[in-house]
């Protein structure tokens, strides 16, 4: 038994060994610094500010009827089209509805002679636009408080723009709507109205911007949640840099380029000018066509197979013999 434990206590302690010396090595070997190349190059920037939005219709109208009674016919579908003064359904008053089915249980002949004498009233489109709601069907009762069928003149997009962000928007600024439902999708707009009034959405103070495109296209729909760049500035043909191509240090911005010989970098005072995001203008400290180095990491390659721990006579070689080198 005490033979036994001696053996799983060696046993323990060369494991042990060998993952310190792994532990040791590993510790050793930190991230090693490496530089990309990039070259100064003149392009194209498009700065806008973005936000989140919602579609929905710019004028919203219900269309509800003046007396209680009975729907007897709906003329329109959601997403038909309609002009002002179309009758979009007709209906009958409560009377007219208990007197025609009175008629009824008489005879086909007293219920046309009441219809020709009595006439059902019609529901006429105040505007026109897209039917987006049919709430009844033909026979259905209705109160003055029922909207029979809810018309839009247009759909719209209205977007929340940051208080910070408000003062680089401006009416008939040019944007682009891409909606979450259709990603592959851009459609071109306008802003069309801005809020005057700010409102608070968790603890941040908006204005609500209008956005309205010059052709709503089909698979647009009212509720679609939309992600909205209004266009600020543009600058052609201009010098840019990669953001990630320009440090800060002591508060001024920096760039390495190559150091003579090829040695260390030298670090480059330049200025910047506008952002998207992704590039950056540079105005002043870099000409085109010269190279900038970005610094960027990687992980030590894997260890050589030959000075592994767990292979201490190295790879084996064709054939299944094991090769020892000391």
């Amino acid at each position: 038994m005490k033979t036994k434990l001696l053996w799983i206590a060696v046993a323990l302690g060369i494991v042990g060994g060998i993952a310190f010396g792994v532990s040791r090595r590993m510790d050793g070997k930190k991230e090693a610094p490496d530089y990309q190349q990039v070259r100064v190059e003149r392009g194209y920037l498009q700065v806008s500010i973005r936000a989140t939005g919602v579609v929905q219709p710019r004028t919203r109208v219900e269309i509800k009827p003046p007396l209680g009674g009975r729907v007897e016919e709906v003329r329109f579908q959601e997403g038909e089209s309609v002009r002002k003064g179309d009758v979009l359904a007709w209906m009958s008053s409560a009377e007219r509805a208990a007197l025609l089915d009175a008629a009824r249980a008489k005879g086909p002949g007293e219920l046309a002679h009441w219809q020709e004498l009595y006439k059902p009233m019609p529901l006429v489109a105040p505007l026109s636009g897209v039917v987006i709601a049919r709430n009844v069907e033909a026979g259905q009762s209705v109160s003055p408080q029922d909207a029979v069928l809810v018309m839009s003149d247009r759909l719209i997009v209205q977007a929340q723009v940051d208080e910070t962000d408000i003062g680089q928007v401006h009416r008939g600024q040019e944007a682009d709507i891409i909606l979450d439902a259709y990603p592959s999708e851009e459609i071109p707009a306008r802003v069309s109205h801005i809020a005057y009034e700010a409102r608070t959405v968790s603890n941040v103070t908006i204005y609500e911007v209008d956005l309205i495109s010059a052709h709503v296209p089909p698979f647009m729909r009212s509720g679609m949640t939309a992600n909205v760049a209004m266009k600020a500035q543009t600058r052609r043909g201009v010098l840019v840099l990669p953001t990630g191509a320009v440090g800060q240090e002591g508060g001024r911005s920096v760039v390495r380029v190559p150091g003579p010989s090829n040695g260390e970098p030298e670090v480059r005072i330049v200025e910047t000018g506008v952002t998207d995001g992704k590039n950056v203008e540079i105005t002043s400290g870099l000409q085109q066509g010269e190279v900038v180095l970005v610094k960027s990491f990687r992980l030590p390659r894997s260890q050589d197979p030959k000075s592994s721990p767990f292979m201490p006579w190295g790879p084996r070689k064709p054939g299944g013999k094991e090769s020892r080198s000391r």
